[in-house]
């Protein structure tokens, strides 16, 4: 997510349990509990406005997902260019209903910066770092058909 230029002090009292469990989530992440308190917000008003998007932690950082799934928004709209903005036919190849395709589009629309970043970063991405981040990536590597 990017950060918005503007911003104001909000002011919220924590249960002890919940200021403990901000604060080990912010040091796991190296964020300040403030950072990740304003993340957290974001992301459940995000939640709200937009159906089927959950946030979750990756190898790649905290990303847009579709609920239910393993795919990334930015992912889902790779799909989606792939087959011409045809969100149909991307509800068929991964055999989805059409509304959680709608909802991908409709999340990316909204925050077009964020996708388009995470499609820029994944095509620059070599395979030689991706297997660091995933040691159980394979190189797929499509076998020709032998010549009769």
């Amino acid at each position: 997510m990017a950060k918005e230029a503007a911003s104001m002090v909000v002011s919220m009292r924590l249960p002890t349990e919940s200021a403990k469990r901000l604060r080990r989530m912010a040091n796991r992440h190296g964020w300040t509990p403030s950072d990740a308190s304003a993340r957290l917000v974001e992301e459940g008003l995000r939640r709200t406005e937009f159906a089927f998007i959950d946030f979750r932690d990756t190898p790649a950082g905290r990303q847009a997902c579709i609920q239910a799934s393993s795919l990334a928004v930015w992912e889902i709209m790779q799909l989606v260019r792939s087959y011409k903005g045809d969100a149909a036919a991307v509800a068929k190849h991964l055999g989805w209903p059409l509304v959680k395709i709608q909802a991908a589009v409709h999340y990316a629309e909204a925050y077009p910066q964020e996708i388009n970043e995470a499609i820029t970063e994944n095509s620059e991405t070599e395979f030689a770092a991706l297997k660091q981040m995933l040691p159980q990536t394979v190189e797929f590597v499509p076998k020709r058909p032998a010549k009769r």
